[in-house]
């Protein structure tokens, strides 16, 4: 659950007058991509019809991925990367017609860089019940309309599933790595213990091995302020005007999740008690300069996702559990056979480091024995998006 995109992941600053601007007019009732948009980069891959854990399915599944790279005559260098609740497939590359924003992980995934593009195949895809071209509540349904909220309860053993048979179609074996942070490395998590035998090398950064009470409890009220949004409507939305869809309830779930994406330290050293304007936020109708940083991001992020993926996903978030069913945490990492990097983020109060010491203690390939790398950061959780430098070094260790 994190900003995903670099001109949300530069460190906190305040909001100037042309990025206020840059928002004006009223926002879309749902920012997904739509057929009929732009595709950029996009592939598309039909993986047919899934049957899902809680007893739905659909008929047919359309997968959105991206590539760099070019695989190997063998077939042995392609690394999966798996992207956060509210990414999509678009790892580099500029904002495009299609791509509504840079790729958020540029500085990691390309030419030269710790994820080398002249050597590995990366694919990247966006995750099952996202909005960015896979299959998701903004997709068309059999009968014409929306999924909406009839899509499937998803959990993230089926997300997998569904990368799953992606990796089929695409033709690969076996991932030379397969990589994800926070969401996506939930995701990683499962691909090591449900198809060891097709995973070489994991790394899992600042994920846990199951979601807590305490992160579903946060969950639950971003989830309860898209719902009670009255322009929610049941979320069947997808035909509102302009301004009359469940913005408002999305930019506010928004915001309470960003408090737990950056760390407290960082947010007092940016704003302090600075005023936006002039104006006094003390009864005289000013903003702390804290409110609008949350306020811009809230708006922002309206206007490339979809309430009801966020429902979904974050739902989907709250299943994860990797002992469930496998006789605990312990019994489940035992089966892991890649060898593996474990990053934890010594500032994110989203995902704590506690988690990634659970994982690393049972993993027996994890190149750093019974314990995690810390990265030393003020930026919390999303500083795995945005400690360029700290994170390729850990995954040139990985892939050396």
């Amino acid at each position: 659950m994190e900003w995903q995109l670099p001109s949300d992941t530069v460190p906190s600053s305040f909001i100037t007058e042309a990025q206020a601007r840059s928002l004006l007019g009223k926002p879309p009732a749902s920012g997904a991509w739509r057929d009929g948009d732009p595709v950029g980069h996009r592939l598309f891959e039909d993986i047919g019809p899934l049957h899902f854990e809680a007893g739905g399915s659909l008929p047919s599944v359309r997968m959105a991925y991206e590539t760099w790279g070019r695989l190997s005559p063998t077939g042995d260098n392609a690394i999966l990367v798996l992207h956060a609740l509210t990414g999509d497939s678009h790892l580099r590359g500029p904002a495009e017609p299609g791509h509504k924003t840079a790729g958020w992980w540029g500085g990691i995934v390309g030419p030269g860089l710790a994820i080398d593009t002249d050597r590995y195949f990366v694919v990247a895809p966006n995750m099952l019940g996202g909005c960015q071209g896979s299959a998701g509540p903004s997709s068309v349904a059999p009968d014409g309309l929306e999924w909406g909220a009839r899509f499937p309860y998803l959990t993230i053993r089926d997300q997998v599933a569904a990368q799953i048979a992606l990796t089929d179609r695409l033709g690969i074996d076996r991932w030379a790595a397969v990589v994800g942070g926070s969401m996506g490395g939930m995701h990683a998590l499962e691909w090591a213990i449900e198809v060891p035998d097709r995973v070489e090398r994991l790394a899992i950064l600042a994920a846990p091995p199951v979601t807590t009470a305490d992160q579903i409890a946060l969950n639950s009220v971003q989830l309860e302020a898209v719902r009670t949004d009255p322009s929610f409507c049941s979320g069947s939305y997808y035909d509102a005007k302009d301004g009359d869809g469940p913005t408002r309830g999305l930019a506010l779930a928004r915001r309470m999740a960003l408090l737990n994406y950056r760390s407290p330290a960082e947010l007092n050293l940016r704003f302090d008690r600075s005023w936006q304007s002039p104006i006094s936020p003390l009864g005289e109708g000013g903003r702390f300069a804290v409110e609008s940083y949350l306020d811009f991001h809230g708006n922002k992020f309206t206007r490339r996702f979809d309430a009801n993926s966020y429902v979904v996903l974050v739902e989907a978030m709250n299943t994860h559990d990797i002992g469930r069913g496998r006789d605990g945490v312990e019994a489940a990492l035992s089966v892991v056979t890649a060898r593996a990097l474990v990053v934890g983020i010594d500032s994110d109060r989203l995902f704590p480091v506690g988690g990634q010491e659970a994982i690393a203690k049972h993993l027996r390939g994890n190149i750093d024995g019974q314990k995690p790398v810390i990265i030393h950061s003020q930026y919390g959780h999303d500083s795995f998006l945005i400690e360029n430098e700290a994170v390729s070094i850990q995954f040139q260790r990985l892939l050396a």
